[in-house]
């Protein structure tokens, strides 16, 4: 007999529980209320909003940070970068854990956890406090991106998945951009202490709205959980199979095998592994225009530091504007390509064909950017340009995860947090080259032109690849 995987071994335990609670209708969170389905995607929403606000917030204020605390460029640097690191490492276990014991245990937690050390950091009496502090936030904030990649699975059908998760990302889009906009201004009229305060006030605030409002939705814990209400919990009154896992303790041995899944599939999942690097240079590039955006406005336009943060718009205009432009394509886009193909059932490769459009409005937005910073042309015109660069990629970034979100059904939240690693890993390493690379005989122009051509390059190409070859991919790995 063959091995299992730890994704069939993950599936056929879930299967195990459902054997003996059938599924009803207000069981299943697929076939729930659209209302209460929004409840919990909205909750879901919030919480992200302010996790993602809290990685850029410090941005504008570290000068005043490194003079009090006496940081070296290098600690300065880590400050704001080690809570993008810790979110790359988190959903590693988080993922796997919430297919194992449900989303909503996890995100309760980690909404606590987060809050705990973002306040810490505003408490902050040296470097390597906040450092630390700052890491166990991010651990606590890494949380929402496997989390969310599960409940959206979970809640909504492939066939309205662009538009959904397009509203979805309404709200949290916003954080990246907002952040730095509210630390322009405490860092202008207050202390950088308030960042953290603010925010952890705002966190508390979402940690009650949770646990009001935010439910359940991974169907096999959902049936778990009324099974063990209904049968008051005993080991004898467990199906034999399951009574025997307990007791040769193999639960711990199933924890294994769901930790296991994410790395596997980086390793071996060539679709997993194309995923993952698209999106550790898409994310890692929103996050170098991100660190470098307020040094651009106020050493060559010579604007203050609140005044300077403003500009963060852009990001976020581009990307909401991205996010619904690609989510509402990538449905019409994906059923049509279902017509054409005359497949029975949408395919994940279906969204493909929305990439090559968006690569080529993101390679323009890095031309006019660069170039306009280059020439000190109008603040206004490298504003235009940030907002195609944010548009265009977003488009991308909404294919990308919509296409991780489906790939792989069974265990979307560590497929999830498998590419949330690279992910991560980009936003924390390309900022760190940002000023060297801005810096150089490059300048902005050439190096903007650089990159975007090696994006649509990548893209364009990968994209390609998986439209002749996902499905096979998807079988064998």
């Amino acid at each position: 007999m063959a091995q299992q995987t730890p994704e069939q071994a993950l599936v056929e335990l879930q299967t195990t529980r459902l054997d003996t609670t059938p599924a009803v209708d207000e069981d299943d969170p697929m076939l729930w209320k659209t209302s209460k389905k929004w409840i919990v995607t909205g909750a879901l929403s919030a919480s992200g909003f302010n996790r993602i606000m809290v990685s850029t917030i410090m941005a504008p204020a570290l000068p005043s940070i490194s003079r009090e605390l006496h940081l070296s460029s290098v600690e300065s640097v880590l400050a704001l970068s080690i809570f993008i690191l810790a979110t790359a490492f988190a959903p590693l276990l988080i993922g796997p854990l919430s297919e194992l014991y449900g989303r909503a245990p996890l995100m309760h937690t980690t909404n606590v956890f987060f809050l705990i050390f973002n306040l810490l950091c505003g408490f902050a009496k040296n470097g390597p406090t906040l450092i630390a502090a700052r890491l166990f936030a991010g651990l606590g904030a890494g949380a929402i991106y496997p989390i969310s990649s599960g409940v959206m699975g979970d809640l909504w059908p492939v066939e309205v998945r662009g538009r959904t998760y397009a509203l979805y990302l309404l709200v949290p889009l916003l954080g990246a951009a907002v952040g730095p906009v509210i630390g322009g201004f405490v860092e202008t009229y207050s202390t950088w202490r308030w960042c953290f305060w603010s925010t952890s006030a705002l966190q508390a605030v979402f940690v009650g709205v949770c646990f009001l409002c935010y439910k359940e939705t991974h169907l096999p814990v959902i049936l778990k959980n009324k099974q063990r209400s209904a049968s008051r919990i005993s080991l004898r009154s467990l199906p034999v199979n399951i009574s025997k896992a307990i007791a040769n303790r193999q639960t711990w041995k199933l924890v294994q095998q769901s930790l296991a899944i994410p790395p596997r599939q980086l390793f071996t999942y060539r679709s997993v592994q194309i995923q993952a690097l698209l999106s550790a240079f898409g994310y890692g590039i929103i996050y170098l225009v991100i660190s470098s955006f307020s040094s651009l406005f106020t050493t060559q336009y010579n604007q203050s530091v609140a005044i300077s943060g403003l500009h963060y718009f852009a990001i976020c205009i581009g990307e909401i504007i991205g996010s619904q432009i690609g989510g509402r394509a990538m449905d019409t886009v994906a059923r049509s390509a279902k017509r054409w193909t005359k497949a029975d059932r949408l395919r994940p490769e279906f969204y493909l064909p929305v990439i090559p459009p968006g690569v080529l409005v993101a390679c323009f937005g890095f031309i006019l950017y660069g170039w306009a910073a280059q020439r000190r042309l109008h603040w206004a015109i490298v504003d235009v340009g940030v907002v195609i660069l944010s548009c265009g990629m977003q488009v991308v970034g909404g294919v990308l995860q919509a296409y991780n979100m489906d790939a792989f059904p069974d265990s979307r939240a560590s497929t999830a947090a498998a590419v949330q690693l690279f992910r991560s890993l980009g936003a924390f390493a390309l900022p760190l080259a940002g000023p060297s690379l801005y810096a150089s005989v490059l300048g902005y122009g050439w190096s903007n032109t650089i990159l975007g051509s090696l994006y649509v390059l990548g893209n364009c190409s990968a994209s390609w690849y998986l439209w002749k070859n996902g499905l096979a991919l998807r079988v064998t790995g």
